[in-house]
């Protein structure tokens, strides 16, 4: 058995739920999981979906693209979202230490990890000057508003600050995820899990996006379980 975490940042609330399937992979394959969230940057003036509030709007130009996004309902989704995720403690850098293995779940902004994401790495990097981390299986997943958005390069660029942790980058083969060999409108890729949320938030996660998420953290989990030994 190995102690897999599941450690993850969520607006809107689809990786909330691409993160509980993978605790839930894991859990299914026997291992102990726990999910912690990378909490919202403290001052609303560096939190960027409050600049969709209504009041924060008023005399601002609108544009083609506000439409499409549809700012408005999207600021009440990310409200719902904190609430039902404000249960899930907090992430810390002894939840990074208790893990064998770590599962990786943030949105992509403009093609890599949030910003709230790199300080929270930013603010562990203790654990890489002591190699705490090094030798321990990881892999990532995202969600992302359009299937060009991101998807693939968000998780790419994101495996080069885990390197630097000496973390392990676990995939998602072919293989064994034959859900993202389709021509429909679904997240996942060879690099990781991801769901399309659409570009007004408004989609949830497919079936088959949440099937791959909860093999990712089982596959994660098992590599854990294989190499505790060695590290």
């Amino acid at each position: 058995m190995a102690n897999l975490l599941v450690v993850y940042f969520s607006a809107y609330g689809h990786i909330h739920r691409m993160a509980e399937a993978a605790a839930k992979g894991a859990e299914d394959d026997g291992h102990q999981t726990r999910l912690a969230r990378i909490p919202e940057f403290r001052s609303p003036d560096n939190v960027t979906a409050l600049l969709d509030r209504p009041d924060r709007r008023s005399g601002r130009e609108e544009h083609e693209l506000s439409g499409k996004f549809r700012v408005g309902a999207r600021f009440e989704k990310y409200m719902a979202a904190l609430e039902a995720q404000k249960d899930v403690p907090e992430a810390t850098a002894d939840d990074l230490r208790w893990a064998d293995g770590i599962v990786w779940g943030f949105p992509t902004y403009y093609g890599s990890m949030p910003a709230q994401v790199k300080s929270f790495l930013d603010m562990s990097g203790s654990l890489c000057a002591s190699g705490e981390l090094e030798g321990k299986p990881t892999g990532v997943m995202t969600s992302a508003g359009s299937i060009h958005t991101g998807h693939e390069a968000t998780i790419l660029t994101s495996i080069v600050p885990l390197l630097h942790f000496g973390l392990i980058y676990v995939g998602l083969p072919y293989s064994q995820n034959p859900e993202y060999l389709t021509a429909d409108a679904i997240g996942g890729s060879p690099y990781g899990p991801s769901t399309l949320a659409g570009p007004d938030s408004s989609k949830t996660p497919d079936e088959r996006e949440l099937r791959m998420a909860g093999r990712l953290g089982a596959r994660v989990a098992r590599f854990a379980e294989a190499t505790k030994g060695i590290r």
